[in-house]
């Protein structure tokens, strides 16, 4: 396996304040009359992802075998004790999982992953990078001239075709770590394989060149010891291959120190892009902002100055370490690329479970992470967030960067989807706060950090100061909890507490009141509130016996407990190829019922007045899970329906088969029944030899009329004319089966393309399979595609 990119140069000791001057006027200043920044292309003015792709399972058809990157050791599946991985993902919208030997997860399910070979994974994948607006795919490519070449072959024909599905953008970003021959076969490579891919129109293309990435150069570390003058060969022969080339290069670049070996400044500025990476740099807003102000700000300027594109990485932080503050790191990162003017972003990373710095769907709280294995979910500071919280954090900074969303440094994006708070939880955490007045660094947003010592202090000596937070929506209040931190010494507070419906108008909820914070009872007090709706909080301060200020650490607001009921009767009316209908019984609420959300995967889809809607953009022939929930006259939400599942009906003319879960009677090395579905002709499925009959079948998803089946073969030359001896048969549950096309030799040519197609009478079922009794070319079953076509 790759060396780890965490184990490079860790993080600095950093901390300053933001930056004082603006780094768009500095960079202006700065640059010079060479620079003429790129048009919008698919990097250029767009978020590109970093995308791994290189998850294997046993028994899915990967050539490479075992449990490619879920294991240290491949060939014993995945353990507190034989693991890569520090994260956790959400698994609910995978078609299939791989059971493992973590314990079960904390309701007791079985812990299982995913294999990215899984065609549906990576449809599943670029579905997300769709509705999240990730624009481009980088797709990682290490050595593919030893054991792992074949299945990262495959991987790009599968992210190719996912790609041109859900309508994103891919390119190929070569890592060269530990890649001894690297100079010579990395131009072969794409001679012979990947140069190929750039047909597709979903292959990314800036300034009307074919886009390549190549990571790894003049790192400081033995996995990367090439010398400048090989490094700088191989990017004059990509561009004069007329490919625009990105170069993924350490953070520390500019200077040449640090992580940067020295005598590179040649080959970096040979790129047309530079793209510095920043994972493990720091964990800290502070030290984003130092990077922003000392490392950022001049590299923009050099790349100016040397009319080169530049696409900082932006993270959501180390998962496992704690780093993300409920995505307060991300939204910094993001906010300090924008706010500086970057040409491009460069999300680090969509899938790295390994390192803890994924975008894509994560566990969501230790219910459906594996039991006292250590692994945290994103509840981790005690913040509930959706499994999909970082992808829409991720769609909302796109929208930011490409000035859809004004220019802010407060994160817009609520950590549960619909805004909406998880029953009992904190209205205040993490939300915008401001106050009247802040005692240097000890500013408002202090007081609904995760941070129990934090907080935020006004100006000394000058009474009342008041401090306010907005909860995103009006909530009927219970209670209010405030705190100092509990190691200050005993103090009295005058505190009145207001609320509001729209920011402008205040009603007293409780006070003035004194309110006492003694460390023998964790320097906490509680207040009660009449349940009247309220959107904004202000606390305001009119004395403190034990300083001259106002002090809060902590401000913690609870709705009460009253909430609508659930919707009953969750049902589907009706199904297209790109739409699911649905209906329900109405909720009640004394409050009175506003409207509902529609829910799939986590995510809000539809918002209606009434029991009613139908959730369109949806993908032909997927399944999906849908849950509603009720809103009240106070914002409150419902606790979510029962679930109910439907499957889009396929899109018209559309292969019913391709990516589709597939089983067979038997196969021979690497020659699985999942090539079938892959969408290549070049794959294919061989059963074991001299051991007629043989079979492959494929599911659906749903019961469709069957009218045609097209079976293929490589269409190479070296496939030479045989007869395979078959019959197709049909089945509604995959274990009653019956004949729709009886046995019968057809012949495969490849004059004809090695094509056989066969017409099916209108046949009703959800079970495909092809059973081969015979074959002249081979003693076994061969089929490099199964296609299923409706009637």
């Amino acid at each position: 396996m790759a060396v780890s990119r965490r184990k490079l140069i860790g993080s600095l000791a950093a901390g300053s304040a933001l930056a004082a001057v603006s780094p768009t006027d500095l960079v202006s200043a700065l640059r010079g009359t060479a620079y003429a920044a790129s048009p919008p292309g698919d990097v250029v003015g767009k978020v590109s992802v970093g995308y791994q792709g290189w998850f294997s399972c046993p028994g899915d058809g990967a050539p490479i075998g075992g449990w490619w990157h879920w294991s240290r050791d491949r060939f014993q599946s995945p353990s507190p004790v034989n693991t890569t991985i520090v994260s956790w993902p959400d698994m609910r919208e995978y078609a299939r999982g791989y059971t493992t030997a973590y314990p079960p997860l904390g309701n007791g399910q079985p812990a299982q992953l995913f294999s990215s070979y899984d065609q549906q994974t990576v449809d599943t994948h670029f579905r997300w990078m769709q509705e999240h607006r990730c624009d481009t795919a980088a797709l990682q490519r290490f050595n593919p001239f030893g054991d792992e070449g074949p299945t990262r072959d495959a991987m790009t024909v599968k992210v190719r075709g996912a790609a041109e599905r859900f309508g994103r953008k891919f390119y190929v970003m070569y890592d060269v770590t530990g890649w001894t021959a690297m100079q010579s076969q990395i131009k072969q490579d794409w001679l012979d394989r990947m140069s190929a891919h750039t047909a597709s129109p979903a292959y990314a293309r800036q300034n009307g060149r074919p886009v390549v990435c190549v990571w790894g150069f003049g790192f400081n570390d033995d996995g990367r010891p090439f010398a400048p003058a090989a490094c700088l060969d191989v990017v004059n022969w990509f561009k004069a291959q007329g490919c625009y080339v990105i170069g993924g290069v350490p953070t520390y670049w500019r200077q040449g120190v640090n992580d940067s070996r020295p005598g590179f400044s040649e080959v970096y500025h040979a790129f047309h892009m530079l793209s510095p990476w920043m994972v493990g740099r720091t964990g800290t807003l502070d030290g984003l902002d130092w990077f922003h102000t000392n490392v950022n700000v001049p590299d923009l300027a050099d790349c100016a100055a040397h009319g080169i594109d530049y696409q900082p990485c932006v993270m959501p932080g180390d998962l496992s370490a704690g780093h993300r503050r409920h995505g307060d790191f991300y939204w910094r990162h993001l906010y300090n690329m924008t706010r500086l003017g970057a040409q491009g972003l460069y999300v680090s990373m969509f899938d790295e479970y390994n390192e803890g710095n994924q975008i894509a769907k994560t566990s969501e709280t230790q219910a459906t992470t594996p039991a006292g294995a250590g692994i945290r979910a994103l509840d981790e500071d005690g913040t509930a967030c959706s499994a999909d919280y970082y992808l829409r954090i991720t769609a909302d900074g796109g929208r930011m960067f490409k000035g859809q969303l004004a220019l802010t440094p407060v994160r817009p994006t609520p950590p549960v989807v619909g805004g909406g708070p998880q029953p009992g939880a904190d209205l205040a955490a993490g939300r915008p706060a401001s106050a009247s007045s802040q005692n240097g660094a000890f500013a408002a947003g202090n007081a609904v950090d995760a941070d129990p010592n934090s907080y935020w202090e006004s100006t000394n000596g000058a009474f009342p100061q008041w401090w306010r937070v907005d909860l995103d929506a009006s909530h009927p209040l219970a209670r209010i909890v405030l705190a100092v931190p509990a190691g200050w010494e005993a103090r009295t507070q005058t505190v009145t507490v207001q609320g509001s419906t729209d920011g402008t108008t205040f009603s007293t909820l409780t006070g003035p009141v004194g309110v006492r914070f003694d460390p023998a009872t964790g320097n906490t007090a509680t207040l009660t509130v009449p349940s009247t709706a309220t959107r904004h909080v202000r606390v305001t301060v009119a004395g403190n016996t034990g300083w001259p200020a106002a002090q809060l650490a902590q401000v913690k607001v609870y709705a009460a407990t009253g909430t609508p009921t659930p919707p009953g009767g969750l049902t589907v009316t009706g199904r297209t190829s790109t739409s699911v209908s649905l209906a329900w019984t109405a909720s009640t609420d004394p409050d009175g019922i506003t409207g509902y959300q529609v829910r799939q995967g986590g995510q809000t889809v539809a918002s209606v007045p009434g029991t009613s809607a139908t959730v369109g953009g949806l993908t032909p022939q997927t399944a999906y899970t849908f849950t509603v929930v009720a809103v009240d006259g106070t914002g409150t939400l419902s606790a979510p329906s029962a679930a109910v599942s439907a499957t889009t009906a396929p899109a018209p003319g559309a292969d019913l088969a391709r990516g589709r879960p597939v089983t067979e009677s038997s196969h021979v090395q690497a020659y699985g029944c999942a090539n079938t579905v892959d969408g290549s002709a070049d794959t294919y499925w061989e059963s074991a030899g001299n051991a007629f009959p043989q079979w492959v079948r494929v599911d659906l998803g749903a019961t469709v009329p069957v009218g045609q089946v097209v079976l293929r073969l490589p269409p190479a030359a070296a496939w030479q004319r045989r007869t395979q001896t078959l019959s197709v048969e049909t089945s509604p549950d995959g274990t009653a089966w019956s004949t729709a096309v009886a046995s019968a030799a057809h012949v495969f040519d490849p004059a004809t393309g090695n094509q056989v197609t066969i017409a099916v009478p209108a046949t009703p079922g959800r079970y495909v399979r092809i059973r081969v009794t015979g074959n002249t070319g081979w003693p076994a079953a061969q089929l490099s595609q199964l296609e299923v076509y409706a009637a």
